[in-house]
């Protein structure tokens, strides 16, 4: 018999498979589809401190193994998720989940953080440090280090919950901003965000999405993921969460070697709302195929 149970933080969790943020709604959504209480847990839609629209229309365009959007973290605002989207969670997910917080200052982030940070039904938190940061020229978060340290440390400050943070790909060096952020006392990190992508329409010869530019995920980015979380293994400490063009079991195992603790599929789910349950179930085969016996002891094999 396998062992799929991870320890991600000093919470258990029944396997590593895990929805990423923005993929999977609030959980409810897919608890239509099937008993997502197969899954090791979710990380639900960002969330901002006030509701947000999105970005203008269409926001989506496919492209060869791979999606691009630009949706622009449209959700109902901290407190609608409190009152409205946990309740509902708690009826189908009876689970820790992951609260996937973003915000554009400093200010957002940590009462955003605060707000969630007492909901019994979150286990972890998942910063996304690739936001625009309105009171610093527009540049992200997550571009430096010394910013990524200055988030970190400031929402460390207001729960005492894991926190994870969500790296963006689109940087110079990733390695020296996790570090930054391990330094600054995060629990684990994240990684990764999508990297940036667009189409044109041939027949109209403009970009297909309003915003022109957006975020490109899907199977065609999982050598580029795969490099950073085996750098970024290397050169830190804590958990990673691997990310990145995930959509079958294997690929899993491969994200695991390179020293993922756990993963999360993306991209995968908007074209097979079922590929995280078929990943659940096809895992322990994998496992015994490839001659694993515990999942754990495949974290960071490859080094």
């Amino acid at each position: 018999m396998v062992n799929t149970k991870i320890n991600l933080s000093g919470i258990f969790i029944d396997n590593p498979i895990i929805p990423a943020s923005g993929t999977f709604g609030y959980g409810h959504e897919f608890s239509n589809i099937y008993d997502i209480n197969c899954l090791g847990t979710f990380s639900f839609k960002g969330t901002t401190k006030e509701e947000r629209f999105g970005n203008p229309t269409p926001r989506i365009a496919e492209c060869a193994e791979g999606i691009i959007n630009s949706v622009g973290l449209q959700n109902p605002g901290v407190e609608k998720v409190i009152s409205e989207e946990l309740p509902k969670l708690k009826k189908c997910f009876f689970k820790p989940v992951i609260a996937n917080v973003s915000g554009f200052s400093l200010e957002e982030y940590v009462y955003t953080c605060q707000r969630l940070s007492d909901q019994e039904q979150i286990g972890w938190f998942e910063v996304n440090i690739s936001c625009p940061n309105i009171h610093g020229g527009g540049m992200s978060f997550g571009t430096f280090p010394e910013s990524a340290f200055k988030v970190t440390k400031e929402v460390k400050k207001v729960t005492a919950k894991p926190i994870y943070m969500k790296l963006s790909p689109n940087v110079t060096d990733i390695v020296s901003i996790a570090k930054a952020c391990e330094d600054a006392g995060a629990d684990g990190i994240s990684m990764i965000n999508t990297s940036m992508g667009m189409r044109i329409d041939l027949k109209t010869k403009k970009p297909v999405i309003a915003n022109k530019i957006g975020g490109f995920s899907g199977k065609a980015i999982k050598p580029i993921a795969l490099q950073m979380v085996y750098k970024v293994y290397e050169a830190v400490k804590i958990p990673i969460l691997g990310i990145g063009g995930i959509s079958n079991a294997e690929d899993v195992l491969e994200m695991m070697l390179a020293g993922a603790s756990a993963v999360q599929i993306g991209a995968q789910n908007l074209i097979d709302p079922y590929v995280c349950k078929n990943i659940v179930e096809d895992l322990p085969s994998a496992m015994q195929k490839y001659g694993i016996n515990s999942l754990e002891d495949i974290i960071g094999e490859a080094h």
